[in-house]
């Protein structure tokens, strides 16, 4: 495993862009007083977990929860990494990417928060979304295939981020003492908002620190923000949170429009160091912020995208 010693602003995209500012995720460490019990010890496995209970959030919004196998169990998934959700639909083996809300600080379930694509609904795609509308149909009680962990990007510990430029490469490890976060949709929000500081978390002595620039298209659409404001409030001096619609009502305080350089230079960490970067996706989001990116000197190796 090769290491990348600069300190830099990284970007993942969600987007992770890592910096000589900071933050951290919460519960990134097991405690070593007892042994864990871990549920994805495969990650060639497939486990069968039951769906306990789900939550109406918005009208195309879920949380779903599901039964770890053990009340003493945790999923054991890395902070940064994801699950991966399988399933027969319609006569095809379908796999999906989703990053639980939950963390391994909680035992005997794991959640998850699920955008529906219903049918009919977007013109580009009538068909809507096979596994959000396969998890809208569970019912309490059903089981659905996880197993992981997956991804190319790892959080290790204070300030050093294991990263792989494909799923073939193997893991570099990057330096940052700052996290910039550009995240669009929930999908991406879910993701980035892992390395956001929690309260309670084991890791006290990483003094990383996070700023989360969060874009929707109104502001019904941004999932989770009384949420995020409570650790802004909790933790000023590590993490920052932003916002941007396209649609803004009247006496709307954050900023309107896509994300553009102008809000990258003012409410996320600049590059210094190694002059990091970011690659952004979904497309509205890459397309939006590539340029600027470059245009402020975050280097392409110091981004990530999650998507």
């Amino acid at each position: 495993m090769g290491y990348a010693m600069t300190t830099g602003v990284l970007v993942a995209a969600g987007v992770v862009l890592l910096s000589t500012v900071g933050l951290v995720l919460g519960a990134y460490v097991l405690t070593k007083k007892k042994k864990i019990q871990i549920t994805l010890l495969d990650p060639t496995v497939k486990y069968k977990l039951r769906l306990i209970d789900r939550e109406v959030l918005t009208h195309d919004t879920r949380k779903f929860r599901f039964a770890l196998p053990s009340v003493e169990h945790v999923l054991g998934l890395p902070v940064g990494t994801h699950v991966y959700l399988s399933a027969r639909i319609d006569g095809g083996h379908v796999v999906r990417p989703y990053t639980p809300i939950s963390s391994d600080d909680d035992k005997g379930f794991v959640d998850l928060v699920v955008k529906v694509y219903f049918r009919n609904v977007h013109p580009k795609f009538p068909e809507g979304g096979k596994m959000s509308q396969y998890l809208e149909g569970l019912q309490v009680g059903d089981v659905i295939d996880f197993s992981g962990p997956g991804g190319r990007l790892e959080y290790k510990g204070p300030g050093q981020f294991a990263m792989r430029p494909d799923k073939k490469s193997p893991a570099e490890m990057k330096t940052a003492s700052s996290l910039g976060l550009i995240a669009g949709g929930t999908a991406c929000l879910i993701h980035c908002s892992k390395f956001v500081p929690v309260q309670g978390s084991k890791s006290h002595n990483d003094k990383t620190t996070c700023s989360l620039l969060f874009a929707n298209q109104t502001e019904k659409d941004i999932l989770l923000r009384d949420e995020l404001e409570e650790i802004q409030a909790q933790h000023p001096d590590r993490f920052k949170l932003w916002l941007t619609v396209s649609k803004a009502p009247k006496d709307w305080p954050f900023s309107e429009g896509y994300v553009n350089a102008d809000m990258i230079r003012a409410h996320l960490p600049r590059p210094r160091g190694g002059q990091p970067g970011a690659h952004v996706r979904p497309p509205m989001i890459q397309s939006a912020c590539n340029p600027s990116l470059d245009e402020l000197g975050y280097q392409p190796s110091r981004r990530f995208a999650r998507f």
